[in-house]
């Protein structure tokens, strides 16, 4: 983009859905760790720090209220309400399987060539670099997938 020129739009729309996507996330995750911190078993062996599932919780942080009430400022019809909140669990629980998956990754390659990265080869330094690339290439591109969906649960 030029200087002075600005987002279209459209494409400010995705970027407060998208971060309207990542409050709803962080407002789940602390419930999720409310619910790990206190579960039989917590912190036990083999877990990767995420608990067993997906916590999702739907109420609103006051920023996901703000990005709200920018995004649509005429209140949503009961079922655009409905179709919105099936958008946001379906992302928080793709996240939630996203980042098991990085965890998982981190973890793998740890048990199999020590915590320490100073100590890593280049070549495993390269498998770990590569495998968190292609993890984090696969969440933003979901995540604006997910954002559109967003969008497009709201206007029906």
């Amino acid at each position: 983009m030029g200087e002075g020129t600005s987002p279209s739009p459209e494409a400010d729309r995705l970027a407060q859905a998208t971060e309207f996507l990542r409050e709803a996330v962080f407002r789940s995750r602390m419930g999720q760790a409310g619910r790990s911190l206190f579960a039989d078993g917590a912190g036990a062996k083999g877990q990767c720090g995420l608990g067993d599932e997906a916590v999702v919780v739907l109420d609103l942080s006051p920023r996901a209220e703000e990005l709200s009430r920018a995004l649509w400022p005429d209140a949503l019809t009961d079922a655009a309400t409905q179709r919105v909140d099936a958008v946001m669990t379906a992302w928080v629980e793709r996240q939630d399987a996203l980042d098991r998956d990085r965890n998982h990754h981190l973890k793998r390659i740890r048990l199999a060539h020590g915590m320490d990265r100073n100590q890593w080869s280049p070549e495993v330094l390269a498998e770990f670099e590569a495998g968190l690339d292609s993890l984090h290439r696969t969440e933003d591109l979901e995540r604006s997938e997910a954002a559109r969906a967003l969008l497009d649960a709201a206007s029906g």
